[in-house]
């Protein structure tokens, strides 16, 4: 017998000081909660939360040939970043399914970072490794050489401004290198819960001590800023509408269906060659020549006090027509809420639908995404 050994994040001595309840996620040892997803949840969009995502892949790449590269992988276009600026990209397989939803940082010219999910980290690697080619760059792993945390929640930007009055003044997706003692933080304004915030990145030797210092500076000791765990990360991106790789999107799941078309460059290097085109880009042109993918993400009120669990069929009158992704119970609107992919006429005609939750089938309806608007 076997035993996996999961790994810690530099942070993983301050959970159990806070009585986390830990769980495995993607081979790390991670908060699922300190006590209550749904006090974690109220909070952070009350007031401000402190998310360790140390887990998360930071991948880094320089050279002369690292822009052209990640044109190369991401659908997105990275020809024409600037310094400081952050996109969302999706990195695709042939066939235009998702490798993986990523975020991608320009440092320099010829410098980038690429933020994965935890889950896909070695596998991207992998990727670029084989489809590199003669392109001259370095990939280096820097996920355990670094530490990586978020700040989110209405009352995080002024608390911030207690320590920076450079970063409340970050626009979104756009990110900036800042000093404190001698740990240099790259500080972003991206967010994966609907509130406003930042995510810090910085080495994962002296993380603890500044995350300290740095939460004490933004008036730790009045308890605005409180820990959080995953359970309340994934309710609280499920009310913003936002995928999950694993639900959401995967190796068959294109981006296009998936409503993600704002982060695809279908047209890419057709206006200047030196972006090239990006792998999978002839098969979501075919789809989108073809009238658009046969299936759509939505989002689904559902009625009741049960949640919709991912698998879950969704009907209409006695046929299937598509799939739960993700659901949960939202504490903000305290009813059931959940995303499906659904046929494509069904999400345009908005039909009467049902939830098949194996005992019983529930109603419900297609509403627009987000759930809920927050981020001011």
């Amino acid at each position: 017998m076997t035993t996996h050994t999961l790994r810690n994040t530099c942070f993983h001595a301050l959970h159990l000081e806070h009585g986390a309840r830990m769980t495995d996620f993607a081979g790390w040892d991670m908060p699922l909660t300190y006590g209550s997803i749904l006090e974690e949840h109220r909070w952070c969009r009350s007031s401000a939360g402190f998310f360790d995502v140390s887990h998360m892949g930071r991948l880094r790449f320089t050279g002369r040939h690292a822009r052209r590269f990640l044109d190369r992988v991401c659908t997105r276009g990275i020809l024409g970043m600037q310094r400081g600026m952050i996109r969302y990209s999706l990195v695709c397989n042939e066939q235009g399914g998702c490798h993986d939803d990523v975020l991608v940082y320009c440092l320099e010219e010829d410098e980038y970072l690429m933020v994965c999910n935890a889950s896909n980290r070695m596998k991207l690697v992998q990727h670029f490794e084989s489809v590199r080619g003669d392109m001259a760059f370095k990939m280096d792993d820097q996920t355990e050489s670094t530490a990586m945390v978020a700040i989110q929640g209405p009352k995080a930007m002024e608390l911030i401004g207690n320590f920076s009055k450079e970063i409340p003044l970050l626009k979104r997706y756009r990110f900036t290198e800042k000093s404190l003692m001698v740990v240099k933080l790259l500080v972003s304004r991206t967010g994966y819960t609907g509130e406003d915030g930042v995510e810090i990145i910085l080495g994962a030797s002296m993380a603890k001590l500044a995350m300290g210092l740095f939460l004490k500076d933004m008036g730790k000791s009045n308890g605005v800023v409180k820990p959080c765990g995953l359970g309340a990360r994934d309710s609280l991106r499920l009310e913003a509408g936002m995928p999950l790789y694993g639900h959401e999107l995967n190796e068959e799941t294109d981006p296009l269906t998936a409503g993600l078309n704002f982060a695809v460059k279908l047209d890419k290097g057709e206006g200047d060659e030196r972006e090239g085109r990006f792998i999978g880009q002839d098969a979501l042109q075919a789809i989108a020549a073809a009238g658009g993918p046969k299936r759509k993400l939505v989002g689904v009120l559902i009625e009741g006090r049960r949640s919709a669990r991912q698998g879950m069929p969704v009907m209409r009158g006695d046929t299937v027509v598509g799939q739960v992704t993700s659901g949960c119970l939202s504490p903000t609107l305290d009813r059931p809420i959940a995303m499906a992919i659904v046929q494509r006429d069904v999400a345009e005609q908005n039909p009467e639908l049902r939830i098949d939750l194996g005992r019983e089938q529930v109603q419900a309806t297609i509403t627009p995404m987000p759930f809920i608007k927050t981020v001011r």
